[in-house]
């Protein structure tokens, strides 16, 4: 955290509630990303501290046993919301928050949709292959086709959205989204 040294009590009580304001927000949001509240105001502390911390740091700061603050750090590592780095003289494991919201969201949402988008995928194509070998050994019942023929179709449809889906996805990865939609920049 940067220091406060300098500035009068009124400067500070003012500083402290706005970023309050701004954790409290991403604290409420980070369901999003499948995280805790609690989760979230870890985050959000780890977003306006200078610099790197411990898990003693945070636990300390935010009154959390190390378990809680443990288990919350390996979440956000997990989603890349956080990285350990390396602190030359530091016996202590050192968490730095991944200042770009940008790429806190690709990786987020590339990591769950391209898990889904892959058991979707697989889930449609086997459907697939099932429905139309029993119309291809039922051709002369009517209704059957019929039906199968229906289920082809929306199945198809699906493909046709996950494939795009994917496009999406890769687009994120590559960045080559921020052609489309820029960044805004400072």
């Amino acid at each position: 955290m940067i220091s406060f040294e300098g500035l009068n009590e009124d400067h500070i009580k003012v500083l402290e509630k706005s970023r309050r304001r701004v954790m409290d927000s991403i604290g409420n949001n980070m369901d999003l990303y499948g995280v805790t509240l609690s989760i979230g105001h870890l985050y959000g502390n780890m977003y306006f501290h200078d610099g790197p911390v411990t898990l003693d740091d945070m636990g300390e700061k935010m009154g959390m046993s190390k378990t809680s603050i443990s288990t919350g750090m390996r979440t956000l590592v997990d989603l890349k919301m956080i990285g350990k780095i390396w602190g030359k003289g530091s016996r202590k494991d050192l968490y730095e928050v991944e200042p770009d919201w940008h790429q806190n969201f690709i990786d987020y949402f590339s990591i769950k949709w391209r898990k889904s988008l892959e058991l979707n995928i697989s889930s449609l194509n086997k459907s697939l292959a099932e429905i139309r070998t029993l119309r291809e050994s039922n051709i002369d019942n009517e209704q059957l086709v019929s039906q199968t023929d229906f289920d082809i179709q929306k199945m198809t449809q699906a493909l046709h959205y996950y494939r795009w889906l994917a496009r999406f996805i890769d687009a994120l990865e590559s960045g080559e989204i921020f052609n489309w939609i820029p960044k805004e920049e400072d």
